[in-house]
């Protein structure tokens, strides 16, 4: 082979999309969401399906391996090898064709399930091999695996819903599998092509008997070669199921083409409860009789796990009662509703005849909590979604590992299989987690373990050969959908038999026999437990690791960063294209470095001396983190709870002590110090903005882009006159006015001022304790990785709160990022007292209304105004939960549409769009749904914003204004003043 810089410059000569040989971005693809790493040598990321098999041609020819790669959520080790990985998520995701009529289309590999249902759904059609990673599961990796999904029991798996692939073979000839006769009369193939089946069809028909004896007779079977679509009574032979669940072994896919389905209209939910797992578990046979589409398992631990998550508590609050051992969500889902609510009846008098009810001991305790709302039924599918982050999401250095993980039996066997498997885990010294696939008897199960201890890989492997064994007894499947991997292909034998390996090795041999496309998979390959390719391997240390924030709530080294950065098990879901926040620098990009799970691999790669010395500091990882918005998404949408914000804190902390700041970092850092002598001169100070060449010497020296108009500082700043506002006798309240709205926006402080008063509160806006600075939070310089300086802007102003945090009084804020700071990264610096009854007593403005409001203390007059608001959620509301209070507090103005855009982060994020490095991406991040959504309102639609980056981006980007709440609501007032006819808000009136 040629060296790596021969060889980077040839694939660069070939093809338009990226190269990547780079330490950093080699080792982002080095994992997937298994518990393996492996360096490849380089990554390429075709742009069109001819570059991608250029790159197999340069590697061929130069003796590497190839790997293709789609979303890398694979748990089982499939993405992963050396040499050369091909990425085809961020180019080759097209829907090439739709026959809508007969229900058929053919796609790139790289496209994403959801996106493909997105596409398809307007059509009524969708794509039902519905995997819990469908946000992020492409097609290609998807065929690959043969994934099954949630509702195999009526669609099946990807294998039967796969009518036919295109697929290059490892010397490049490109050849259609698809249905063909025994004899291959009238095959539309070159000899290459018409050889190759011959060969595979004569393979299928000598050894029919033997696949027959020694193939699970169970649906979820997708370990090794799909042989038994060779055999003469599957005749014609579809070839391309030969290649379906070969995991890149055998061919280069190019396109595929899908059955698709009439999407679900209706459908409703029974969440079976049972105070025994082992009874959930023995129902299960019978459940299935009614018919369902699927019958999902979720477990005590996960019910318990997800209860700690945000985005779950008020789901699971909704949809479980009492503390069942376990719940089975039992779907129907026929065209005819009537018929649908006629079988969640008949589900809950089989549950009675079965001997369960509310009423009973606790073996036969349970019964059905119906669920026919569509918004809970999504909720409840989302949750059972993210089984497996939610399993991972525990704070301990042992994690749920897949292993074991998706091993099929016969559901007459499910219930003893499961308690077999119990005490097996017991007997090593765990206890595992078990969810999903009821209905199949295909459970996700994973014992805990700590792979970076070799007593608990001696355990691992332990417990893998008694499972193994205990599956073969019940005559089920190693594997029921994840496939096969690093982890289970080395059992084949023991499942199938020397001679059906034999028989792997020769269509590995016959299709690739160079042994070039993805080797070490399903033949050949390494023994499961070798830790020389775990992600975790003997040598892994993290060495003296100092961090400026507290991450006490993990383990490891750094207090804890350790524990906190190794929390992301690359499952992905930060990769998803719609739907909330996350990750909005990825949905502008699509690449792996600029999504939540790159740059978590990328951190903890760093911490653990893999990429080179001191690269926590390094330009690299600072490339790694730039378009990193701080939009706090991933804390609450990660459902693992890996927080990017927080930990870019502690890079821009070590880059700083390391590299010291730049003239931009001092700008944007110390903007609370200056802003008051800033606004004395507001007209020299604002007059870069209006002089193009100021404007391109501010973009040379301090990186902020020409482009932009910095926001205007005013004369008029925001200064209270007094210390406390309103009657004497009115339900105190403080008032925080931040940096931002103080000196640019002081009318959305004035309007808040005015709303508080009118609806009869006492305001404080104390004097800050020690200096007469005004108040801040720190935010500006935690941006800059100033960390103590932000501390000592938070201790001013605990010391000015904590007084009256101390007998209860609210501290409101209009800013969501400065308001929200004191319920986040100040109890990062600070644990005393004080500091946590500031945190626990700052509320949003909209959220202090509420609270009133559903207290019916709120007593508002309020008028009407324009007829439609539509409103735009600051990223961190969204991540705290408290942007709902926005649209609450809007709809307590009479006869006012309030439409929310389904949004990502603005791409304004504080600084961020202001820099000369950052600008494109930030509009392109506004340009996915934001800007877009602006343009079509009407001219009198009201935008809302609370938001000051918000606010600027939506008018850089629209030129039409947005307004804060709290203006909105003086107009309110105003109107209700002008007209005389007050509208007082009520607890009743909130929940309009």
């Amino acid at each position: 082979m040629k060296n790596a810089s021969t060889l980077e410059r040839r694939l660069r000569s070939n093809m338009t999309g990226d190269v990547l040989f780079g330490a950093f971005d080699r080792g982002r693809y080095a994992t997937d969401a298994s518990f393996y790493q492996i360096m490849p040598l380089g990554v390429v990321i075709p742009r069109t399906i001819d570059e991608a098999l250029n790159a197999l041609a340069i590697a061929r020819d130069e003796g590497l391996v190839v790997t293709p790669r789609g979303g890398g959520t694979s748990q089982c080790g499939q993405t992963v090898n050396e040499g050369i990985v091909v990425d085809f998520s961020k180019h080759l995701n097209r829907v090439l064709s739709l026959d809508v009529e007969n229900r058929t289309c053919v796609v790139e590999p790289g496209i994403v399930l959801d996106d493909l249902n997105r596409q398809l759904k307007k059509h009524g059609l969708w794509f039902p091999v519905d995997v819990s990673t469908a946000s992020r599961a492409t097609i290609g990796g998807m065929a690959g695996n043969n994934s099954c999904g949630g509702r195999s029991l009526r669609y099946g798996t990807m294998r039967d819903n796969t009518l036919s692939m295109d697929a290059a073979l490892a010397d490049g000839m490109r050849l259609h599998f698809g249905e063909v006769p025994r004899d291959l009369a009238r095959v539309n193939s070159p000899q290459t092509g018409l050889e190759l089946f011959r060969d595979m069809l004569d393979l299928g028909e000598r050894e029919a008997a033997e696949i027959s004896e020694r193939f699970p007779k169970v649906q979820r079977r997708v370990g090794g070669y799909n042989l038994d679509a060779l055999v003469p009574r599957n005749a014609p032979n579809n070839m391309a199921h030969l290649l379906v669940g070969s995991e890149g072994t055998l061919a280069f896919t190019t396109r595929v083409e899908l059955k698709l389905w009439p999407v679900i209209r209706n459908k409703v939910l029974g969440v079976c409860h049972f105070g025994s797992f082992y009874e959930a578990m023995d129902a299960a046979q019978h459940l299935v009789k009614l018919r369902p589409i699927a019958v999902e398992l979720v477990d005590r631990t996960m019910i318990a796990l997800g209860r700690d998550i945000a985005m779950f508590q008020p789901i699971i609050a909704t949809a479980v009662r009492g503390d069942p051992d376990a719940v089975l969500v039992v779907e129907f889902a026929e065209e005819d509703q009537a018929e649908n609510l006629h079988r969640l009846k008949q589900l809950g008098e089989l549950m009675a005849d079965l001997g369960f009810g509310w009423d009973r001991p606790q073996r036969k305790w349970g019964g059905v909590v119906e669920i026919t709302e569509p918004a809970l039924q999504a909720g409840i599918a989302d949750f059972r979604a993210a089984g497996l982050n939610v399993m991972m999401s525990m704070k301990q250095e042992g994690k749920p590992v897949s292993f074991v993980e998706d091993c099929a039996v016969p559901l007459p066997h499910l219930a003893d299989y499961t308690e077999r498997l119990n005490a097996i885990f017991a007997k090593h010294g765990t206890r595992g987690t078990m969810y999903a696939h009821a209905s199949e008897g295909c459970l996700h199960v994973r014992p805990v373990l700590n792979l970076k201890l070799e007593k608990d890989v001696k355990a691992m492997r332990a417990i893998a050969e008694e499972t193994f064994e205990m599956v073969r007894e019940y005559k089920g499947s190693h594997s029921g959908e994840h496939g096969d991997g690093l982890v289970r292909s080395e059992f084949h034998e023991a499942m199938f038999g020397s001679r059906i390996v034999a028989d792997f090795r020769e269509v590995k041999q016959r299709f690739d026999p160079d042994n070039l496309l993805n080797p070490g998979k399903i033949v050949d390959p390494p023994n499961m437990d070798d830790r020389s390719l775990f992600r975790y391997r003997p040598d892994y240390r993290i060495g003296g690791l100092k961090t400026v924030l507290d991450w006490s709530a993990y383990p490891g080294a750094g207090g804890g960063f350790q524990g906190a950065v190794e929390m992301c098990n690359n499952n992905g879901a930060c990769r998803k294209l719609e739907g909330g926040v996350m990750c909005p620098s990825y949905r502008a990009t699509r690449n792996e470095k600029d999504v939540t799970r790159g740059r978590a691999n990328t951190l903890r790669l760093a911490i653990s001396g893999q990429i080179g010395p001191d690269a926590l500091a390094s330009d690299e990882m600072m490339d790694t983190l730039k378009l990193c918005v701080s939009c706090k998404a991933c804390r609450h949408e990660c459902p693992t709870g890996v927080d990017m914000a927080k930990m870019k804190i502690e890079v821009l902390a070590a880059r700083a002590e390391k590299h010291g700041l730049s003239l931009r970092d001092r700008l944007v850092g110390y903007l609370p110090h200056y802003a008051e002598l800033a606004s004395r001169f507001a007209p020299l100070a604002n007059w870069r903005n209006n002089n193009p060449l100021l404007r391109a010497l501010f973009e040379k020296f301090a990186g902020i882009s020409a482009k932009r108009a910095l926001p205007a500082f005013r004369r008029d700043v925001f200064k209270a006159d007094a210390e406390v506002f309103g009657p004497a006798d009115g339900r105190e309240v403080v008032l925080f006015a931040d940096t931002f709205n103080r000196i640019y926006e002081r009318e959305n402080l004035d309007a808040a001022l005015r709303v508080l008063l009118e609806g009869g509160y006492r305001v404080h806006i104390p004097r800050p304790v020690g200096r007469d600075r005004p108040l801040c939070c720190g935010r500006t310089f935690l941006s800059a990785g100033l960390v103590e300086q932000a501390r000592r802007e938070l201790d001013r102003l605990v010391a000015t709160y904590a007084p009256f945090a101390a007998r209860g009084v609210p501290i409101v804020g209009l800013e969501p990022s400065c308001l929200l700071t004191l319920r986040d990264e100040l109890l990062s610096l600070r644990s005393d007292n004080d500091a946590r009854s500031v945190s626990a007593h700052a509320l949003l403005f909209e959220e202090f209304l509420v609270r009133e409001a559903e207290a019916g203390r709120l007593k508002l007059p309020l008028g009407a105004i324009q007829a439609q608001a539509l409103v735009h959620g600051h990223c961190h509301q969204k991540s705290f939960g408290a942007f709902k209070p926005v649209e609450k507090v809007l709809r307590l103005i009479p006869d006012l549409g309030v439409e929310t855009i389904e949004s990502s982060c603005c791409g304004m994020a504080g600084a961020f769009g202001y820099g000369a490095d950052t600008y494109q991406a930030s509009m392109e991040m506004a340009e996915l749904s934001l800007l877009p959504a602006v343009r079509r309102a009407d001219a009198a639609t009201l935008i809302v914003a609370d938001g000051t980056s918000c606010r600027h981006q939506i008018k850089d980007g629209s030129e039409r204004p947005a307004l804060h709440v709290a203006r909105v609501l003086a107009m309110s007032l105003d109107r209700a003043t002008t007209n005389s006819l007050p509208s007082p808000a009520t607890k009743e009136t909130i929940h309009g």
